[in-house]
């Protein structure tokens, strides 16, 4: 799948599916994108291959205090992935609506629902959680598996 920011100099593709994709609702998510909440695609930084441009990378607050690394595109700033303390360089946060075809990718889990806005209904079968989570508790052996061997090699 293709991704782009809003300008086009800097597109991406991914290489495989994602490893697990968030609907964060944290209040730091709502600051960051202006909006209700951020949908991340977790996949390997290798499955990750530029097609155009280089973003450039900014530092910004993250609820953990260690700050995540957001690539966003030196051009119109767009957001593409984001970096965090607890996962390390090796697994992006890709923002799904930078992707071609973002319906592809709906949240596998909500988070953060703690802070989520009232108006925001969430689909009834839809897992959600009021903070974080256990992967071994909502994810696919094959998805623990992947995240394991990267953070291993990391």
């Amino acid at each position: 799948m293709n991704g782009s920011c809003a300008c086009g100099a800097c597109r991406f593709r991914l290489t495989a599916a994602p490893i697990v994709v968030h609907g964060c609702h944290c209040t730091y998510c709502q600051r960051e994108t202006g909006s209700a909440f951020a949908v991340n695609a977790m996949i390997e930084m290798s499955e990750v291959e530029m097609l155009a441009g280089a973003p450039e990378v900014v530092l910004t607050p993250s609820a953990s205090g260690k700050g995540q690394n957001i690539a966003r595109c030196p051009t119109c700033r767009t957001p593409l992935w984001s970096n965090y303390a607890g996962a390390g360089e090796a697994i992006r946060f890709v923002r799904v609506g930078a992707l071609e075809n973002p319906s592809a990718y709906p949240p596998d889990i909500h988070i953060y629902t703690s802070s989520k806005l009232d108006w925001v209904v969430l689909p009834s079968d839809a897992p959600a959680v009021l903070e974080y989570y256990k992967a071994a508790d909502f994810w696919p052996p094959e998805s623990i598996a992947r995240y394991k061997a990267t953070r291993s090699n990391a």
